[in-house]
Parts: structure tokens; C-alpha cells; sequence
């Protein structure tokens, strides 16, 4: 499956909880990669050519075994150090997809002629610097990548020959002109990919392509917007991110099919009140202009689910989106906003809300009436309290509000059962100096970043946060560790560097899934740092090294003081006297007690 939507809610939100959002999805290159594409049945080609290169050096001819090529549909050969293609791929004549990125392949063989029935190929992020004409005879061909090599401007004509193809990705081939002869004979092209590269317009012979659908020209050097794509009805995706773009002419309304519109980091400070006029546009990214303001017309776009406005000085808060009653994911960072309109309560469609770096002293209470919000960030604000109606955020997993003005733990946090990631990392906020016990509420609690405070101990409750994967501590001021830290049995990474610690729990080696434990910058002295500066394995090995010779000194302890150090009594009539000894493990005798007798004759 190949991905051909830049949406940040397919490109980011489908891995939401994978790690901290701080950088906003216009950012994301997801339209310039592909996804993992799932192996069918017919697997075997790749895992021995695999095998063989694990084995051999890259020049080196790697061999497929004649008897497993038969009804080879999909092949992956990708970031295997390929210098050339494999004589061997060619005799798959039944392949429909093959892989061959990230290698270091110079040139295409006539034989790719061969495979009369590839469908997809990707040959991107190799060293090529020429198509042969060979090429143009896959008359099967639907998509092609060939971004970032070196191809010369001539040799991308031989791509118009591929009169069946769909999808065309040309990202950072240094192109400062797009190939008429492409426009005039791929008319089945419904995504075009030119991102990276040195446009600043496109051949007026591209309204030929009336089928395309998506194209991307990310990062490219284009001051004014094509006004040939107003003629491309079918558009439904436009990608102008990081260009000089400093209008949207009034003509985007002929858009009609228009559903993603990125035109992030450009230079915009005003939008045409005929962008409402796009009925079907859902995703919008506007961030990183130079705007104050929405048009009033936009709150007609009522299909809107994804908009992102961050890094932009609003004069006042976008009223408009109170009336996009679908959107799922809203990015407002960086805006100067110091409040919410009470409308925005209505947005209870919201999953994902990031109003970081804005002027927030006050909680918005606005934010608690959405209880489908799975997301909430709120770094970097003036906030100092959170309202204690954020219990009826039941469905939150990611809380992040790093960089705050909080006195103390916002302990109303605690009512938040269904929170699995916690960030209270203070490197520019006010620094807390305690962990309140009542931490253990959290008990889907897999990730919590306590770091940058002014922590000197963690409460023995932190032992019952079972599901904890990841712990960060790092700079603050612990002198020491619960041994509780001990039964997060689920634990994989600790960060535990630039802190106080003499010492760590002897324990610390059970905690079997531990991956990850950073102990740089302790005045440590056990383990000593010649110890934990050879890695995570030697540390944990020491560790149990030290506690079974602490267990074995302990048992001979005992034994001897059994066979030795057990009191003695013995009688010894000395001048009428029975004198009563106890013999210690070093052969010193002292008397511990002494009475008179009567002979009992």
C-alpha cells in the first residue's frame, strides 16, 4: 500500500502516543516516503538475497536460488548496498513490485525491459545519473520513484513513454523545469511529486494532466501560486509548504474537489474569502505565515477536520472554527493567544489539541467540555493551577505541559485515570521539588518525563505505576532511589543522568525489559563509573554479580555462627566457682557471667 496523502492525521495521529508532539505536523515529509509495505505469501527471494549480503561484501553477486523465482509478486531489496541491480530480479517475471531505494545503484540495465508485468518501483535514494531507454518500455508501470539522484534534466523524458502510470515521484532531483514531454503523455497521472527541488513554475502544458489529484511542490522556490493548477479540476491534494508565497489568488474556489491545502512557511498575511468556496476542504495548514486573522467567509467550511495556524501572531482568537463541529485535530501554537472563546467548548469532535507556547495563565475551562480529547499539550504557557474539573477528560492519554508556572504538582492530574503519557519536564517553568504519592492514581501511566526540576527524592508509590515503560529524571537533584523503582517490571527506559546519586538500588537488575539507563553525571559509587560508562548489560551483570556475593558472604555468615559462634557452656570448677564462657568466631575467650556453688555432695 502506498501513501498518498500528506494528512497529519494519517501521517502523525495514527502514532500519536509514539513519542512527544513539540514540533507540529508542517513539518512532516509523509507525501516524500512510502509505507511499509506488507510482504504477501510469496516471500523467500529477499530473506536469501538478504542472507547473502549479511554474509558478503556489497560487490558482490548475489544469487537467487532458480527454484523458489517462480510466482514472485513483490520483491524488497531496499538499503541493501546494491551497486547494481541483481541479474537475478530479472528473471522474476511475474514481479509486480520491487524495491530497490536507499542502495547505492549508478545505472538502470536494458534488461529492466524484462519485467513486462512491475506495477510499482522505486529506485529513489540511489546514485543514478541516467534512464536508459529501456525504461520507457514497462508498459505495465503505474508508479515510479526515482527521487533524490542525480538525474539530468534530458534523461527524464524517457518517463513520458510510461503511458500507464499514475504516480510519478521526482523529490530533490535539483529540477529547475518539469518536462513538457511528461504533461503532454501521462494522462493516467493522478499524483506528482516535485518537492525539494528549484521550480518556480510549471509548464503551462501541465493542464493536460486532468486526472491528477495530488501534487506536491514542497520546498521549491515558487513566489507567486500556479495559476496553471486552477485548471486541474480533480486536484483534491495541493502541497506548497516552504515556498515565497505571498497571496492566494482569489481563483482557489475552482478547486471544487479540493480536501488537503498545505501552504505552511510561506510569507501569507491575508487569505481570499473565496477559499470557503472549497466545500470538500478538510485539512488545512496555514502555519507559519504572517497572518492576524481569519476571514469571516471561513466559517463555512464545515468539512474542516485537521487545521493547523501555529506561528502566526493572531489579534484575537479565530472564532470561525467554532463552527467546524468535525475537526479531530487543532494546532494553535505559538499564536499569542491569552484565552479560548466560550464557543470553542463546542468542539467536542477534538482528539488532538496543542496550545503550546502561547500566553495562557488561566486553565481554559473551555478545554474540559471536550471529552473526546485524547491529546492535550500546553507547554510553555503562564499557567499555574489546572481546574479540577480536567476529570472529565476521561479518554486523555497525552497531557504534556512541560515549561509552566505550577508552585506545586497539580495534583487534579491524578483524576485522569486513562493518562498513559505525562510530561512535567520544567527547563523553562517553575521547578518542582516534590512528587506528591498520590502519583499511583495513574495507573495506565507508560511514559512520565519529570525532568529539569529540583527533585531530591521520589515517593515509594512510583513502584505502583506497573505499566511504566519509560521514566526520565534527568537533571535534577536525587540523592537517592526508591527500591520500589525496583517492581516496574514493564520499565525500558531510565534516565537517570545529571543527578546526585551515590548509588543506585541493588536491585536495579530485575528490572528485566530495561533497555535504556543513562547514568552520567552522578558523584556515583556504586556501581563506580568505570562500571556504567561500559554499558547497560555490564551495569546489570554487576549488579547481580554484587548482590549473589553479598548472598554468598551472608549464608557462610550464618554457617559459621552456627558451628562456631553459639554460645558455649562450659563448667570449670575453679576455687568453687563455675565460670560460664562464650567463645567468639576469633578464638577470644571472655567470661560473660560467674556464681558460687555449694558441691552437691
Amino acid at each position: 500500500m502506498i501513501a498518498t496523502s500528506k494528512s497529519f492525521v494519517t501521517a502523525e495521529i495514527v502514532s500519536q502516543l509514539s513519542e512527544k508532539w513539540a514540533t507540529i505536523p508542517e513539518e512532516d515529509d509523509a507525501e516524500e516516503t512510502q509505507e511499509e509495505v506488507v510482504v504477501g505469501a510469496d516471500v523467500g527471494v529477499e530473506e536469501v538475497i538478504e542472507e547473502r549480503l549479511a554474509d558478503e561484501e556489497p560487490k558482490e553477486e548475489v544469487v537467487v536460488p532458480v527454484q523458489i523465482t517462480d510466482r514472485i509478486f513483490f520483491l524488497d531489496l531496499a538499503n541493501k548496498k546494491l551497486e547494481t541491480i541483481p541479474w537475478q530480479v530479472f528473471e522474476l517475471e511475474d514481479l509486480e513490485e520491487l524495491h530497490l531505494e536507499r542502495n547505492i545503484i549508478t545505472s538502470i540495465p536494458e534488461s529492466i525491459n524484462r519485467l513486462r508485468n512491475v506495477k510499482v518501483l522505486y529506485l529513489n535514494k540511489n546514485n543514478i545519473q541516467d534512464l536508459c531507454e529501456e525504461l520507457g518500455e514497462l508498459k505495465s508501470l503505474q508508479s515510479l520513484d526515482l527521487s533524490s539522484n542525480p538525474l539530468p534534466l534530458s534523461s527524464l523524458n524517457i518517463i513520458s513513454k510510461l503511458r500507464a502510470l499514475c504516480q510519478l515521484r521526482l523529490y530533490d532531483v535539483n529540477l529547475e523545469q518539469f518536462p513538457v514531454e511528461i504533461c503532454k503523455h501521462l494522462h493516467h497521472l493522478e499524483l506528482l511529486g516535485l518537492s525539494s527541488n528549484n521550480l518556480n513554475c510549471l509548464p503551462k502544458e501541465i493542464v493536460n494532466l486532468t486526472k491528477l489529484k495530488e501534487i506536491y511542490l514542497k520546498k521549491n522556490k515558487f513566489e507567486n501560486f500556479p495559476p496553471e493548477l486552477f485548471q486541474l479540476s480533480n486536484l483534491e491534494i495541493v502541497d506548497l509548504e516552504e515556498n515565497s508565497l505571498s497571496l492566494i489568488p482569489e481563483e482557489i474556489s475552482s478547486l471544487q474537489k479540493l480536501s488537503q491545502f498545505f501552504v505552511a512557511v510561506n510569507s501569507l498575511a491575508s487569505l481570499p474569502d473565496t477559499m470557503s468556496k472549497c466545500p470538500n476542504l478538510s485539512v488545512l495548514d496555514l502555519s507559519s505565515n504572517l497572518l492576524r486573522k481569519l476571514p469571516r467567509s471561513f466559517k463555512e467550511l464545515t468539512e474542516m477536520k485537521e487545521f493547523s495556524m501555529s506561528r502566526n501572531s493572531l489579534a484575537t482568537f479565530p472564532r470561525q472554527i467554532r463552527r467546524w463541529r468535525s475537526l479531530i485535530v487543532v494546532y494553535l501554537k505559538n499564536c499569542a493567544l491569552e484565552a479560548l472563546h466560550p464557543s470553542f467548548a463546542k468542539l467536542t469532535s477534538l482528539i488532538i489539541l496543542d496550545l503550546s507556547e502561547n500566553l495562557l495563565e488561566v486553565f481554559p475551562i473551555e478545554i474540559c467540555s471536550l471529552e473526546n480529547l485524547e491529546v492535550l499539550l500546553l507547554d510553555d504557557n503562564l499557567l499555574c493551577e489546572l481546574s479540577p474539573a480536567v476529570f472529565r477528560l476521561c479518554k486523555l492519554k497525552c497531557l504534556s505541559l512541560t515549561g509552566n508556572k505550577f508552585t506545586s504538582f497539580p495534583e487534579e492530574i491524578f483524576a485522569i485515570g486513562s493518562l498513559e503519557k505525562l510530561y512535567m519536564g520544567q527547563d523553562q517553568g517553575t521547578k518542582l521539588t516534590v512528587i506528591p504519592e498520590g502519583i499511583s492514581k495513574l495507573e495506565n501511566l507508560k511514559e512520565l518525563y519529570l525532568e529539569n526540576n529540583d527533585l531530591e527524592y521520589l515517593p515509594p508509590s512510583i513502584g505502583s505505576l506497573l505499566k511504566l515503560e519509560v521514566l526520565d529524571l534527568h537533571n535534577n537533584y536525587l540523592i537517592e532511589l526508591p527500591d520500589h523503582i525496583c517492581e516496574l517490571q514493564e520499565l525500558q527506559k531510565l534516565f537517570l543522568h545529571s543527578n546526585q546519586l551515590f548509588q543506585v538500588p541493588e536491585n536495579l537488575d530485575k528490572l528485566e525489559k530495561l533497555q535504556v539507563l543513562t547514568l552520567e553525571g552522578n558523584p556515583l559509587m556504586f556501581p563506580a563509573v568505570e562500571i556504567f560508562s561500559q554499558g547497560l548489560q555490564v551495569t546489570m551483570q554487576y549488579l547481580r554479580d554484587e548482590r549473589y556475593e553479598k548472598a554468598l558472604t551472608i549464608t557462610v555468615r550464618r554457617t559459621h555462627t552456627k558451628s562456631h559462634m553459639g554460645l558455649q557452656h562450659v563448667r570449670k570448677e575453679q576455687g568453687g566457682k563455675e565460670q560460664v564462657w562464650s567463645e567468639e568466631a576469633g578464638g577470644t575467650r571472655q567470661s560473660v557471667s560467674s556464681r558460687t556453688f555449694e558441691s552437691s555432695k
